[in-house]
């Protein structure tokens, strides 16, 4: 079973981008779960939302606690410490940051596989949402993709399309875009 962790600001769209991760891998074939964890329910407040992903049938029915990868939508999330967002993550995840710093800049985040795209740059770019608060959730799924292979592109546009009603094509292009666009920093052997 593959746990992902996704940790963004109400807005941003990680409720969502958990919907577009299951969907698509439902599309290829596997069993899904999807769910959200708020705190106070309000725009810019930190959030979290869930996805698990198995061939079998997924029966845990809990928070994610030990994720496999994990995806933050908002960098400040990390650099004001926020939210402990590598808390439980395992050794050997791999952690995917929207930011447009290189991954070396978060290497203090452990010996974990450290990905970034400059998704709000991205989202921007197809005018989604403002400039002031763009919505960067499927281009970062793109870069996703890109890192992990969970699921493709093809099934991830495929999923965008049939999730995301407003500005469907613009969504699908960003999230090519950033596959593109996506810089990694492989896993050091050192724990944290």
């Amino acid at each position: 079973m593959i746990e992902i962790r996704i940790h963004g600001r109400g807005g941003q769209g990680a409720v969502i981008a958990s919907q577009i991760i299951a969907e698509a891998a439902f599309r290829e074939g596997m069993h899904v779960q999807a769910f959200p964890s708020f705190g106070s329910e309000r725009r810019g407040a930190p959030v979290a939302a869930f996805v698990r992903l198995d061939r079998e049938p997924v029966l845990i029915r809990t928070e994610i606690y030990e994720p496999d990868g994990l995806i933050v939508l908002d960098q400040s999330l990390i650099t004001q410490k926020l939210v402990d967002v590598t808390q439980g993550v395992k050794d050997d995840a791999w952690v995917l940051v929207n930011s447009a710093h290189e991954p070396a800049e978060f290497s203090h985040l452990g010996s974990f596989q450290i990905a970034t795209v400059d998704a709000s740059r991205i989202a921007i770019e197809h005018r989604l949402g403002s400039i002031t608060s763009p919505i960067v959730n499927t281009a970062i799924l793109g870069a996703l993709s890109e890192l992990t292979g969970l699921v493709s592109l093809d099934s991830l546009g495929e999923a965008i399309r049939a999730t995301v009603p407003i500005k469907a094509e613009a969504n699908v292009a960003a999230a090519v875009e950033a596959a593109r666009r996506v810089r990694v920093l492989a896993a050091r052997g050192v724990g944290r």
